[in-house]
């Protein structure tokens, strides 16, 4: 009897890591395949523009071009959605005099393709390519990753000179968001798409900016902290005590990203922000 259960327990244990294993994407990646449309974004100058990746594919995404010497900000979205539930952010850019170029991914937004951690940075590497082609000079362009985006923006940023970096509610890996949530099993292991920001972030020299809040449940702060620490770049952090994952910009993160923006890319002006803070 007892090795009829040991070996029903090994059996579904065995079908929960298999499960885990061959599904990881579709755990990791939850994209809104409906393409969003533009509406009022149209009058702000806001248009709608294609970026071929260098694996052939064509993405539709969303681009607000820059008045004259003004920076970029190049958007990394998180695992959810699409660039449409991120209008409101572009608003916020365009209002402090900032071009934007919101980078939808392979499969989000109605674009061709399946995601992956090479994907992504094929998509995200479209998206600068543009831009040089654009004629906006790498010094005016900050990589800005939400989430699943810093990832993207850390692989970009430590392997393109760039003006400037803000990281929002990073990881550290998706292998150690991974072993924390699923506890139970060799997560760390079985991870394909890794996006191992910790590892690179030594590379990054442009000005980089962290923002995390303490009450993140969905990556905890310590990883935003561990990445602030690794970091060689002229670095800033803002912790804000009462944010969460999804929250920082109610308690004034947009508006201490935007002052290191006018501060260290546009000026060049290398006083850093408190620390830690919060504007509520």
């Amino acid at each position: 009897m007892l090795d009829l259960l040991f070996g029903s327990g090994l059996a579904v244990y065995g079908s929960v890591v298999g499960g885990l294993y061959f599904f990881q994407r579709r755990l990791l990646y939850r994209p809104r395949p409906a393409r969003p449309v533009l509406n009022d974004l149209a009058l702000l100058g806001v248009r709608e523009i294609e970026l071929t990746t260098k694996d052939g594919l064509t993405l539709f995404s969303w681009y607000l071009p820059p008045p004259a010497g003004r920076p970029v900000i190049a958007y990394f979205h998180g695992n959810g959605g699409n660039i449409g539930y991120r209008a409101e952010r572009l608003r916020r850019f365009a209002a402090a005099g900032c071009g934007v170029l919101l980078a939808e991914y392979r499969r989000y937004g109605g674009n061709p393709g399946e995601p992956c951690e090479r994907g992504l940075f094929a998509d995200a590497e479209a998206a600068l390519d543009f831009l040089a082609a654009s004629d906006i000079g790498s010094e005016h362009v900050v990589l800005w990753g939400e989430s699943l985006g810093s990832g993207v923006a850390v692989h970009l940023a430590a392997n393109r000179a760039i003006g400037g970096v803000v990281l929002e509610a990073p990881f550290t890996s998706i292998a150690a968001c991974a072993q924390r949530r699923y506890p139970f099993v060799p997560a760390a292991w079985l991870v394909h798409d890794r996006f191992d920001s910790l590892s690179r972030i030594a590379q990054v020299t442009a000005p980089l900016l962290i923002l995390h809040g303490e009450r993140d449940m969905v990556v905890p702060v310590h990883h935003g902290r561990a990445l602030l620490k690794a970091a060689t770049a002229p670095s800033e952090g803002w912790f804000s005590p009462s944010a969460s994952h999804e929250n920082l910009a109610d308690h004034g993160a947009l508006d201490v990203a935007m002052s290191f923006i006018e501060r260290r890319v546009y000026r060049g002006i290398a006083e850093p922000v408190a620390a830690e803070g919060d504007f509520d």
